[in-house]
């Protein structure tokens, strides 16, 4: 037969959830039922708010619940009650949940969404420019073209250029500013 608790052992003793969870911790398993029944709602809607999706939320009570179950040796409850503990577990899941958690674009802006290659004028205007470029060049003495293509196609630098030409490099600087003005010049004349 139990002994009946008097009044002030109840007042004195550990709230409900911390009683809950310290005969679930001692081996009574219906115990951690009613504990989970009273702290999974409230948790629901904490992790809801935090992150913002009642599926997600779902996940990470369950998952809170059983980090609490598989920590349950660490709870002191001389330092303080069960649902502080419970809340700073669920806010540690929920926070980690919400890094994972990736933003997601309805489906229907998935239709609006605009195609990044080039429309056909602009394709077509390229292609022009391109052309018109390359025709250009090819008018350009061997040297300009040579200069400009180490410098502009292969990131040469004046001295490397310099050497590769047998010149110096404030010659290479000359072949580049005349075979840019020359272009200039070709290109504003086919426009």
């Amino acid at each position: 037969m139990h002994a009946s608790a008097s009044p002030d052992a109840l007042v004195a003793g550990p709230d409900p959830e911390t009683a809950l969870f310290l005969a679930a911790r001692a081996g009574d398993r219906a115990a951690f039922g009613r504990l989970v029944r009273l702290i999974a709602r409230p948790g629901l809607a904490l992790a809801t708010r935090v992150l913002g999706c009642p599926v997600a939320a779902e996940d990470c009570v369950q998952d809170a619940l059983t980090r609490l179950w598989q920590t349950r040796d660490r709870f002191d409850a001389q330092r303080g009650p069960l649902g502080a503990w419970w809340r700073r577990t669920l806010l540690h899941v929920a926070l980690d949940g919400r890094r994972r958690l990736r933003q997601v674009e309805p489906l229907e802006t998935a239709a609006a969404v605009p195609d990044p290659a080039p429309g056909p004028a602009i394709a077509a205007e390229a292609a022009d420019l391109d052309r018109r470029l390359a025709a250009a060049i090819a008018t350009l003495p061997p040297r300009q073209r040579a200069a400009l293509a180490l410098f502009h196609g292969e990131g040469a630098t004046m001295a490397e250029i310099a050497d590769l030409l047998g010149t110096s490099p404030k010659a290479v600087e000359g072949l580049l500013d005349r075979g840019r003005q020359a272009l200039r010049a070709r290109l504003a004349g086919a426009a």
